[in-house]
C-alpha cells in the first residue's frame, strides 16, 4: 500500500472515532437529550471536561492532518 493509501485509512478512522467519540461526548455535555450514551472511563473528568471531550478533539486533529496530507501535490 502506498502513503495514499494508508492516509485514506487514517482519514477513515479517524471519522468513525469521531463520531463515536463525538456521540459518547454529546451523552456527558448534555445528560437531558436521552442519548443515553456515557463515557466508558465513569465520567472521568480534566479540567471540567470529560475525557471523551479530548478523544473526539485528538480524532478531529489526525483527521484534519490526514486529510490535508492527501491534499498536497508532494
Amino acid at each position: 500500500m502506498d502513503k495514499n493509501g494508508y492516509l485514506k485509512v487514517i482519514v477513515l478512522f479517524s471519522v468513525f472515532g469521531m463520531l463515536f467519540s463525538g456521540y459518547l461526548s454529546f451523552g456527558e455535555l448534555f445528560p437531558g437529550a436521552s442519548s443515553g450514551a456515557a463515557c466508558a472511563v465513569a465520567s472521568a473528568k480534566i479540567l471540567g471536561l470529560p475525557t471523551c471531550v479530548y478523544g473526539f478533539l485528538m480524532y478531529v486533529i489526525i483527521g484534519v492532518l490526514a486529510f490535508l496530507a492527501l491534499q498536497s501535490k508532494k
